[in-house]
């Protein structure tokens, strides 16, 4: 095919996500290398968002590509109660890089498989039936990880299921109180959680679900003290505390996890997207030594055709430990120091940036349409006159490739990313933002 015919066939048979179809404009990719791809005009784009923030590590890793070959010849599938070679060894390195109260993981497809069967573990294991998740959250679209899903792309899931019960995020750039510090917004935001913890009767309350960075939804970094507040929480009220790392796992923020950061250890853990870097799909929900033990006498009611797959193990234990052996989270940390350095230069700048969020190569920028008022470029849940669309295109036009969500745009690059490179790609941001402060705002 050349690339109209694929662009056409694309239109007439397939549905894409997340999108109104009748105008549709992809981009036919003929190859690609590191952070880059090219289309079939030779065009060289750069991946600014890691796709869906999980090519951590670029496009053509030799080693991974090898890995997956190399359990190609010896057999692609058996099923989940049959023993692989590759599902073993990536159980037991996932377990050796988790804190010390891990004890096994539970394979699956994607992050939205890793928390409808966290959700299911935690309801097993507790005997209760509520979950708490936050309402700028992503989860997933499936049915249960949906209505965990705090944000818009829910709604089509509603009315939904019983007993998913929402709060809000510390996100204190939008909150109406002006806080003195990160402690005293984090006192605020725990006292409001406990309150609605025994409003809801802590009896009944299985998990309390974060995403341990707020994610496509603002790139919300919990203030100082406000993890280890939610762990003591979960603790007093015999509580799961589960942190969804699906985009935060693997390297994004300096550390192999995120919630390394805030030094805590969640009950249970769900993980995707850079275990693989999307080479072949995988998740995993990872659960403590206790909540293992007890699924030694007790059914786990878990099951999925493709639970482990071979192929996915194999490039799953490649792509893990070409994170140690390329030593990408130094990398991270120093391409990191750069990116929050370039980010809040371009905050002082532009009339249309309220406020960047950064840690390690994981970042937001927020768009408003007046600093003091902070008022949203578009309105929450809406795009009336497609302005973060036309935003995008512009960046699209500088072959800057990235993804926009509500008035944020995200700047999440592969961790091979090296500084000359970022400084490259972030004078084409500023570039747009010129425009964006002259036409939007």
């Amino acid at each position: 095919m050349n690339a109209e015919e694929i662009k056409s066939t694309l239109k007439k048979y397939n549905l894409q996500s997340w999108s109104k179809q009748r105008n549709l404009n992809p981009i036919p990719v003929e190859k690609a290398d590191g952070i880059y791809f090219w289309d079939y005009d030779g065009n060289r784009y750069s991946d600014m968002s890691s796709q869906l923030v999980n090519m951590n590590l670029g496009f053509g890793n030799k080693a991974i590509g090898d890995a997956i070959k190399e359990q190609v010849d010896k057999f692609c599938f058996v099923g989940p109660s049959f023993g692989a070679e590759s599902r073993a060894k990536l159980a037991k390195k996932i377990i050796e890089v988790m804190p010390d109260n891990m004890g096994k993981v539970f394979f699956t497809n994607a992050g939205a498989e890793s928390n409808e069967n966290a959700i299911k573990i935690a309801r097993m294991f507790t005997g209760k039936s509520k979950v708490f998740s936050r309402y700028r959250s992503y989860h997933g679209s499936s049915f249960g990880s949906g209505n965990l899903t705090g944000e818009p792309r829910r709604y089509a899931l509603e009315p939904g299921i019983p007993g998913f019960i929402k709060f809000f995020d510390p996100y204190i750039y939008r909150e109406p109180i002006e806080f003195k510090s990160e402690e005293e917004a984090t006192k605020y935001y725990l006292q409001k959680l406990r309150e609605q913890i025994i409003y809801e009767g802590p009896d009944s309350i299985a998990a309390i679900v974060l995403e341990t960075i707020t994610g496509s939804n603002g790139v919300i970094i919990p203030p100082k003290g406000y993890l280890p507040g939610v762990r003591a929480l979960c603790d007093e009220f015999k509580i799961l505390m589960i942190c969804d790392e699906v985009m935060t796992g693997w390297g994004r923020t300096g550390t192999m996890f995120g919630f390394e950061n805030f030094g805590i250890k969640p009950d249970i853990v769900t993980f995707a997207k850079g275990v693989t870097c999307g080479y072949v799909q995988l998740g995993g929900v990872v659960v403590s030594k206790k909540i293992a033990e007890y699924f030694d006498d007790n059914m786990l009611s878990c099951g999925l055709t493709y639970s482990g797959h071979p192929l996915a193990c194999a490039a799953g234990l490649a792509c893990v430990n070409y994170y140690e052996e390329a030593h990408i989270l130094s990398n991270v940390k120093e391409v990191g120091k750069v990116l929050g350095e370039r980010l809040e230069e371009i905050k002082v700048k532009h009339a249309s940036v309220g406020d960047v969020r950064y840690i390690g190569l994981f970042s937001a920028v927020e768009l408003v349409k007046d600093k003091k008022t902070k008022e949203p470029i578009v309105p929450y849940g809406r795009d009336p006159e497609g302005i973060m669309g036309k935003i995008l295109g512009k960046l699209r036009e500088r072959k800057f490739m990235t993804y926009t969500h509500e008035n944020m745009i995200l700047v999440a690059p592969p961790l091979i990313i090296t500084k000359e490179q970022l400084e490259e790609e972030l004078a084409k941001l500023d570039e747009v933002l010129d425009t964006v402060d002259k036409e939007f705002i």
